[in-house]
């Protein structure tokens, strides 16, 4: 590379564009400590009672056309931090992208539910991703869906992550365009997301010379694992639209298959729902989330 254009050495990464990288022996930790420090002294909550997780397990955020109004300027400023810092805190998705559907016109409910979020991470700055060294290259993903999710249109929120071994190294939380008519519906058409998304990792790591074979997709309905097994067109799935039946087609060739996980170890339901204190930090630390500063 340096023959062919003019570099310099600047040594180990170790901060880029808001990201702390620590770099050691036997493993590699990312975080956004600083940045998290710097935008509560942004927005004046240096010192806010901190809160054990993003968002109450309660909580159902709407439109609330009578609430009181509030500045969206300001709301929108603190939306694009909260979005820049889901680079490094997937535990922060969920709540952030049900918070920035209302940027349109934000009540004073939307604008408490967006400060619980800084108030978690008050308590949490130093939170971020591991990467142990002796990892497996082993691909794999998790799906959930949330049937009938979005209060306010009951469209689904689907989530998925993908890991390489025990590494998270993708993930999304997305209010899908449809609306399902069970939850068969919504589990398959999360199915399909993730499917793409194992398939596009897969043909990256095959350009590096890795070659992961078949990928196990953990789903827990066990009426979508059949359907991706099954060709017949049932009264269940004739309404579903025909893009989302590619995944059958990747079923039959072995590029993936779909394992059944109970819900208990559903790791992409934190990417669809508000959970308790409990279920929260559990799902937390199986994403691979610690501080190790």
């Amino acid at each position: 590379m340096q023959g062919e254009f003019e570099m310099s050495m600047m040594w180990e990464l170790s901060f880029f564009l808001g990201l702390q990288i620590k770099q050691r022996k036997d493993d590699t930790f990312i975080n956004q400590a600083k940045y998290i420090k710097e935008k509560l002294k942004k927005f004046g909550l240096e010192n806010v009672k901190p809160q054990a997780t993003p968002m109450s397990s309660s909580s159902k955020l709407a439109k609330d056309e009578r609430g009181k109004c509030v500045d969206s300027k300001l709301y929108r400023c603190m939306i694009g931090s909260l979005l820049y810092l889901t680079a490094s805190r997937p535990d922060i998705m969920f709540s952030v992208y049900l918070c920035a559907r209302f940027q349109a016109n934000p009540k004073e409910s939307h604008l408490k539910a967006v400060k619980r979020i800084f108030r978690y991470l008050k308590d949490t700055p130093s939170l971020g991703l591991w990467y142990p060294r002796d990892s497996t290259f082993d691909l794999h993903a998790f799906l959930d869906a949330d049937y009938g999710g979005c209060k306010i249109n009951r469209k689904i929120t689907s989530g998925t992550c993908q890991f390489l071994g025990n590494m998270l190294i993708s993930w999304f939380s997305k209010k899908q365009n449809s609306v399902a008519l069970s939850t068969t519906e919504a589990e398959y058409i999360s199915a399909g997301s993730c499917c793409a998304q194992v398939l596009w990792i897969k043909q990256q790591l095959f350009d590096y010379g890795i070659d992961v074979g078949t990928i196990p997709i953990k789903c827990d309905n066990t009426s979508v694992i059949c359907l991706t097994k099954n060709p017949i067109q049932h009264s269940i799935t004739k309404h579903i639209e025909i893009r989302h039946h590619f995944i059958r087609d990747h079923v039959s060739k072995n590029d993936i298959v779909l394992d059944y996980v109970d819900t208990l170890h559903q790791l992409a339901d934190i990417f669809t729902k508000p959970l308790d204190k409990e279920r929260f930090w559990t799902l937390r630390r199986d994403l691979g989330l610690m501080d190790l500063s």
